[in-house]
């Protein structure tokens, strides 16, 4: 039987142990059949024959927590990220205002938290711009909002509105009034309830836009790590609709600690929808829980208290015997937890939960994931692998940027600032890890991301020898994370992840064998091609118009 497409002329890079390179491959529907000297043989008058000039194949990569109908939604709005100084944002601000006198409310997506002075946004920079209309805007770890006066009025925000369960009103020095900046999703959720929401048409459109950058970045899987009930069903019309999706999916919805009891009593209905309607690309299969928050805004929760602020320990949203409540009624439906958790105390409940989770329901595969884990506390390295859980981590974060050097290291001190992204030590303990970008929080292609993880140093090439160079990774390893990782996470390790006979054909082409590329290089690579179970869904020679925003 001939091939449908056969690879040849470069590198093919399986991922397994056992033929880690060969130098052809045979795909017939949709599915591997064949490596090396058989892949060639399997060449026919039909065959489409895919010349890799040179480069390499490659499992296509997983995206394990990742944001993508926020993250298109983010390129529409106010273009404030990448921006250098306040004043820019301003003038940004105050000119996109002007060409659209129709808007009611102005919102952008991703600036640095860093700009202004301990991340303090002040609503009369922006009141200069626009004083009668609301502004609302998310930094680019969406923890934070910077608002304008009307904006705050609008939510009710005085000076004699007490801080609200898990978020924090910014004061200005000296009194009770509100600044205009706001901190986690308690202070920020008055506000965002306010801005019109998206229609479904758009939210569709906003989806099939992230899903085209990510195929086009060598992506075929992403875990959406942030699903409301509405968006479900937005998944569900762009994979159910013309032209469909080109990648695969898994939807965690998530739970929120007030009325949680009542939400997660619809999970597996919604559960049941998704995954009858697009069967074979979307699954809905998780659950997302917020331990804390982030600790450049100081509500991560910590084990021992903020160096700038000894009085706070961080914020955590839920207090532990409702998360371990919580973890254990969404494990008893069949769903996997996944915790965003940042702080060592963030890290701690989660575990405790997860542990708490798997004591009352019994022995099963259940593969949690904690998501960030930017810091660790020693003792519980080792609960990772004993417990089955997955590390998630975002490599694009190990790095000393200015979000680092300006506000994370002044807030925890050089002690524990030198335990953040144990990406090796985690492994070295035998934890399961799988690679994310958290995008629209950071750039979504992973090949950025696998130069960060190999160098642990900046783009630029800062610090000489990596941050934290103990915690380097090698190339493989790094793209295993990307990869195999993911496909764990997803629990079909057995079908992606690698390049097999009798494995899906998820395959991404790149310009060159990474494992021969320079590390500094890495983040450069091209992605020619990518195919989602033998279907091309990304060509590098048919260019794509493509819409402002951080790449």
């Amino acid at each position: 039987m001939h091939a449908d497409i056969v690879f040849t002329g470069g590198t093919v890079r399986t991922g397994a142990a056992d033929v880690p390179v060969d130098d052809a491959l045979a795909v017939t529907d949709g599915r591997i059949t064949a490596l090396g000297a058989q892949a060639l043989a399997a060449r026919g008058p039909r065959t489409t024959v895919v010349d890799l000039a040179g480069g390499a194949l490659l499992p296509a990569f997983g995206d394990g927590h990742v944001h993508p109908v926020m993250g298109g939604l983010g390129l529409a709005g106010v273009p404030v990220r990448d921006r250098t100084s306040v004043e820019e944002i301003v003038e940004v601000v105050r000119g996109w205002a002007a060409e659209h006198p129709e808007t009611e409310w102005i919102t952008g997506d991703g600036f640095d938290p860093w700009l202004a002075p301990d991340g303090r946004f002040d609503a009369r920079w922006l009141d200069a711009a626009v004083p009668d209309r609301p502004v609302v805007l998310r930094t680019m770890d969406h923890h934070t909002a910077w608002v304008n006066g009307v904006a705050l009025r609008r939510a009710g925000y005085t000076a004699a509105t007490p801080d609200p369960a898990g978020g924090e009103i910014l004061r200005r020095d000296g009194s009770t009034e509100p600044l205009g900046t706001l901190r986690e999703f308690g202070a920020l959720g008055p506000v965002l309830a306010l801005v019109p929401t998206a229609s479904h048409g758009a939210q569709v459109a906003a989806l099939r836009e992230a899903a085209a950058r990510f195929a086009a970045a060598g992506v075929t899987w992403v875990q959406d790590a942030w699903v409301e009930p509405h968006q479900a069903d937005v998944w569900v019309t762009a994979a159910t609709t013309e032209p469909g999706l080109p990648v695969r999916a898994d939807l965690a919805f998530v739970l929120e600690p007030d009325g949680w009891r009542e939400r997660v009593l619809r999970f597996a209905a919604d559960r049941d929808k998704v995954e009858s309607s697009a069967p074979g690309l979307l699954t809905a299969r998780s659950v997302k829980f917020f331990a804390d928050g982030v600790i450049e805004a100081g509500t991560a929760a910590l084990l021992e208290p903020y160096t700038d602020c000894p009085h706070s320990h961080g914020l955590a949203n839920w207090s532990p015997q409702e998360l371990t409540a919580a973890v254990t009624a969404v494990d008893a439906l069949g769903f996997r937890a996944h915790l965003h958790a940042i702080g060592d105390g963030g890290v701690r409940v989660a575990l405790d939960a997860i542990e708490a989770a798997a004591r009352a329901n019994g022995a099963r595969d259940r593969r949690p994931v904690i998501a960030h884990a930017q810091l660790i506390d020693p003792a519980d390295l080792a609960r990772f692998a004993a417990l089955g859980v997955i590390a998630n981590l975002q490599p694009l974060w190990a790095q000393p940027d200015p979000l680092m050097t300006e506000l994370t290291l002044p807030r925890i001190g050089p002690e524990r600032g030198g335990r953040q992204y144990q990406i090796a030590t985690l492994l070295r303990s035998g934890t399961r890890l799988s690679f994310g970008s958290d995008w629209p929080v950071t750039a979504h292609e992973p090949l950025r991301g696998i130069a960060t993880a190999v160098t642990r140093q900046t783009p630029g090439g800062i610090p000489e020898g990596g941050w934290l160079p103990e915690e380097r990774i090698d190339v493989d390893t790094a793209l295993a994370a990307y990869s195999a990782g993911c496909a764990h996470q997803a629990f079909e390790e057995k079908e992606w992840g690698a390049l097999r006979p009798g494995m899906r054909a998820d395959l991404v082409h790149l310009a060159a064998d990474p494992a021969g590329t320079a590390p500094g290089d890495l983040a450069h690579l091209p992605v020619l091609g990518t195919w989602l179970a033998g279907r091309r869904t990304h060509d590098a020679t048919i260019p794509r118009s493509t819409r402002s925003g951080r790449r």
